[in-house]
């Protein structure tokens, strides 16, 4: 069984004040003219001892942002730069959210409360600020699956429809909106520190990274690393080590993250900031999830690629801490990590021991290529042949059938049904439109509860990498 979390007692601890200052800006949430509470996850509220909020005080919190015992007390819209599309873009920020507060988990690590919808900030720049409820509907689906198929990922913790009608052009509208509050580990981005880089700010970028490195911690560099004392190299080696370990994992998944911006890239490797995501029909490298990549810049197939060069960003900002030969041979390690968690991840999906690297790599070449001669999706491939079961014949089948069964891999009766859930956009849009037209979400929520089905009978997921 994957691992649920753990009860533990509210604790907070706001350590961002320290820099907020030249971090942050502090905001005030919209006034909303309605709360009217759909989504709670009570899977990760008694986590940070929140479980016990009534559903009125719920609303207070996480539609009101009333501040939180002894937190931060007012909201903060971080400050940073990025690239978008790898066009740089100094005029970003926190334009329609904000932190809310930190706080420590059962298991001791610090997690921020993010939202987003929350109104105009600084950062706006001509956005209202404001969030759709499809789009607070499809965060829900994201964050779900991805944990449930263990990616390291943020949880999307409240959705709170606010009652008013948004204009947008690339959907129907009016439309609903909602603001939604997500849990993770932090919210330091590669463009958190490409903003110190531009605005000459040193300084700042050092107590940044001493910021990542205490409360974020990871493992030492390799002992052969060049400058492996040095903060900033430090730092850059956890990332790439985080970052190829996320780009391993949305491709066994099977997912189109959509806008891998350096602004969208966490250092703690979280996935987070879920827009024009898709899961792929069946399995096809060129597939894009945003109507408006037309290159296909962060097609799935490219993803690693992207996710890399974003990791050279963080390089080039760290250069003003540290010298370039041992940026350069952090950056060199995420072909072979990305490689090594590509491995990892694909056998435990599929419920198969692994074997050496390279056997488990031809073995992902090979599944590929039976999904593009079969028309299959990661979702059903992974499905129907689970445990190594069903082999099929061809060059794939015959090597999953030499492969030993995980203990248990097919024992949940969840494996003798007809598939699994799936977030395939006919799914998406079913869903969405049993809420927009009836306002039916028990559909929803039905679905919700398979997925974390799934993730129960996959087990327990490989541990994230770059952590401590």
């Amino acid at each position: 069984m994957c691992t649920e979390p753990q009860a533990g007692d509210y604790r907070p601890d706001p350590q961002i004040l320290a820099l907020a200052p030249w971090l942050a800006d502090p905001v005030r949430p919209a006034p909303f003219p309605q709360a009217i509470l759909r989504f709670r996850n009570d899977r990760w509220a008694p986590a940070v001892g929140l479980g016990g909020l009534t559903d009125g005080a719920w609303i207070d919190r996480f539609a009101r942002f009333a501040p939180l015992p002894d937190n931060l007390p007012e909201p903060l819209a971080l400050r940073y730069h990025g690239h978008q599309f790898q066009a740089y873009n100094p005029e970003i920020g926190d334009g329609r959210g904000f932190l809310y507060a930190q706080l420590r988990g059962s298991d001791g690590r610090l997690l921020d409360f993010g939202t987003k919808g929350s109104g105009q900030t600084p950062w706006s720049r001509f956005g209202d600020g404001r969030l759709t409820l499809k789009g607070a509907m499809r965060e829900i689906l994201a964050t779900e699956l991805l944990e449930a198929l263990g990616t390291n990922t943020s949880k999307t913790f409240s959705v709170i429809e606010t009652g008013e009608a948004l204009e947008r052009g690339d959907e129907p509208s009016p439309t609903r909106s909602a603001v939604l509050v997500r849990l993770s580990h932090g919210h330091i981005r590669i463009g958190s520190f490409q903003r110190l880089l531009a605005l000459d700010e040193p300084e700042h970028m050092a107590e940044l990274v001493g910021y990542c490195l205490r409360l974020y911690p990871g493992p030492p560099p390799p002992a052969d690393a060049p400058g492996r004392e040095e903060p900033a190299v430090i730092l850059l080696h956890q990332v790439v080590e985080r970052l190829a370990d996320m780009a391993a994992a949305y491709m066994v998944a099977g997912f189109v993250h959509g806008v891998l911006n350096t602004d969208n890239m966490n250092v703690t490797g979280e996935s987070f900031d879920y827009g024009p995501w898709r899961w792929l029909p069946r399995h096809d490298p060129q597939f894009t999830a945003a109507y408006f990549d037309h290159s296909g810049l962060y097609a799935y197939g490219r993803q690693p690629q992207a996710i890399q060069w974003n990791c050279g960003q963080l390089a080039v900002a760290l250069r003003a801490l540290a010298e370039a030969p041992p940026l350069i041979a952090a950056l060199e390690r995420f072909a072979p990590l990305y490689r090594a968690a590509l491995a990892r991840r694909f056998c435990w999906r599929l419920g198969i021991a692994g074997h050496e690297e390279e056997a488990d790599l031809a073995l992902v070449v090979a599944a590929q290529e039976h999904m593009v001669a079969a028309g299959l999706s990661p979702d059903i491939l992974h499905f129907r042949h689970r445990g190594g079961r069903a082999a099929p014949d061809d060059g794939f089948g015959r090597m999953l059938a030499a492969r030993t069964p995980l203990p248990g891999a097919t024992d949940d009766p969840l494996w003798a049904e007809a598939g699994p859930p799936t977030n395939h956009i006919d799914v998406v849009e079913d869903l969405w439109a049993a809420i927009d037209q009836r306002d039916d979400w028990a559909p929803l929520h039905a679905h919700v509860a398979a997925i974390r089905r799934l993730g129960a009978a996959l087990g327990e997921p490989p541990m994230p990498a770059g952590h401590l």
